[in-house]
């Protein structure tokens, strides 16, 4: 049964507790918009001591890192260029980078690279054939999702770095990573869940983990390749500022069915905010897939006015996408929480859940 701890009253406590428990790997589950990143943060500071640290983390910072230089006068050097003031980049001259960095890479791209240590920047090639020769074309732009998977290698083979106690990098103790897959399709999400697993396992790997995401799929990987860790839902508490955390290592966690109970009961309270449009969307579109539909808007039920059911998705994509960041939750209007009602109402009539889970309909007034 999954075990909800007492609140904790700010995310400092949610930190000490984290640190407290003295666990080897610790998994947390969390929508977006709750605070992922910024634990992170709080993580690694609290473990500085002066000059000292003991946390290696990768999360949006990590990413930020890293920025491109297109090469806009003459549209032909485009480099990755590296912060060479961050302490992430301490010493790796030193680590052979390239030949760690490569193997892991190779797993899921089919590009290569070179590191420029003068200039701090990174050349991306790749085999071309040209009137049927191969050629290798340097610096290539490379896309979103093929950088990303460059960085999160990057971090792996410096993370690899520490769990072999490699001098310079045995302070530390830490690792902590949060949502190392945006812009990753569900086949590189399960192998960079099931690769960062075996690198964890490694035998005499003496640093702890934690790792923190809002992708079901990923988290699911991870919660059946780490058996004997601790697996917590992570959700605001009932005062502001406030967390609680819920314990679900006994049980296996079936997220789109703690997704569409969420979304219950904030129909069902009224508190519903613009994100709640983005976690339906994310229920749609899984279903659509599951059921083979092209279409999100396939899982939506059709109106005798909207017959093609335009309306509801157009509502769906403008509220689940744009300037309604999920990082600072906005209440939905009125009218928006009736739309969410009828559209959260009508699924769960189409496609018929446990009635022990789901036990009353959900209320149609605003």
């Amino acid at each position: 049964m999954a075990n909800q701890l007492p609140p904790f009253a700010d995310m400092s406590a949610v930190v000490a507790h984290l640190r407290s428990i003295n666990k080897k790997n610790t998994l947390l589950y969390a929508y977006n918009g709750i605070g992922k990143t910024r634990l992170s943060m709080a993580f690694q500071d609290a473990g500085k001591n002066g000059t000292e640290r003991d946390t290696l983390y990768f999360n949006a910072f990590t990413e930020d890192l890293f920025s491109w230089d297109n090469d806009l006068e003459n549209d032909s050097q485009r480099v990755l260029r590296m912060n060479r003031n961050s302490s992430f980049f301490s010493g790796i001259q030193e680590q052979d980078m390239e030949n760690k960095i490569r193997p892991l890479l190779h797993r899921y791209a089919d590009f290569n690279f070179l590191i420029d240590y003068q200039n701090w920047t990174v050349n991306f090639m790749r085999e071309v054939l040209v009137d049927r020769t191969v050629q290798n074309v340097e610096y290539i732009k490379i896309s979103r999702g093929e950088e990303n998977i460059f960085i999160w290698c990057f971090f792996l083979a410096v993370a690899q770095l520490a769990i072999d106690k490699q001098p310079g990098y045995t302070w530390v103790k830490y690792l902590y990573i949060d949502d190392p897959i945006s812009s990753l399709d569900d086949h590189n999400a399960i192998a960079v869940a099931s690769h960062l697993a075996q690198m964890l396992k490694k035998e005499g790997n003496e640093v702890k983990t934690i790792i923190s995401s809002h992708h079901t799929l990923f988290f699911n990987v991870m919660f059946n390749e780490l058996k004997n860790g601790v697996k917590y839902f992570l959700s605001k508490g009932p005062n502001h500022g406030s967390y609680i955390l819920t314990d679900t290592s006994d049980t296996p966690y079936f997220y789109h069915v703690s997704l569409l109970q969420d979304l219950r009961r904030a129909a069902e309270s009224g508190n519903l905010y613009t994100y709640h449009f983005n976690i339906l969307r994310n229920v749609l579109e899984k279903t659509a897939n599951f059921h083979g539909f092209k279409n999100f808007s396939s899982c939506i039920k059709q109106l005798d006015d909207d017959p093609e059911g335009v309306v509801y998705a157009r509502i769906i994509n403008i509220l689940s996408h744009g300037n309604y960041s999920l990082f600072e939750p906005t209440e939905m209007l009125p009218e928006n929480k009736e739309y969410f009602r009828r559209i959260l109402n009508d699924f769960m009539n189409n496609y018929r859940f446990n009635p022990e889970l789901f036990p009353e309909a959900v209320a149609q007034t605003a």
